[in-house]
């Protein structure tokens, strides 16, 4: 059984309550998709982000979205790829287009990610 400590304020007392740190991957830096995950839930499913704040399990889902994001971009980027390869020449020859059908290609993959994994 747990033992619960109070203090006073006033007249009344006051449990002392604090939630315990998660030590989910604590060395784990949460990234781009984990932050945007956190920000969607914080304002938009806030009974969600509640709950999950409550029960502990917060930290763990931010940092599984992000993991599987990342792992679903690499295997967009790599799809998109063979399906309309990017001739390698052209990094050297006009490595504007090249960048631009990379960042098409990105932006491209990361709308699916934020539909199947952020924003649901």
């Amino acid at each position: 059984m747990i033992d619960i400590t109070y203090h006073k304020e006033g007249d009344y007392y006051i449990p002392d309550l604090y939630l315990e740190k998660d030590e989910y991957k604590k060395d784990y830096q949460i990234g781009k998709y984990g932050h945007l995950r956190l920000e969607y839930l914080k304002n938009y499913k806030k009974a969600e982000y509640t709950i999950m704040l409550l029960e502990d399990t917060l930290r763990k889902h931010i940092v599984d979205t992000d993991i599987q994001a990342r792992e679903r971009l690499e295997i967009l980027m790599k799809q998109m790829l063979e399906k309309n390869p990017i001739d390698e020449n052209l990094k050297d020859t006009d490595p504007l287009k090249w960048t631009g059908l990379m960042n098409n290609y990105k932006h491209s993959a990361e709308e699916i990610i934020f539909k199947e994994l952020i924003y649901f």
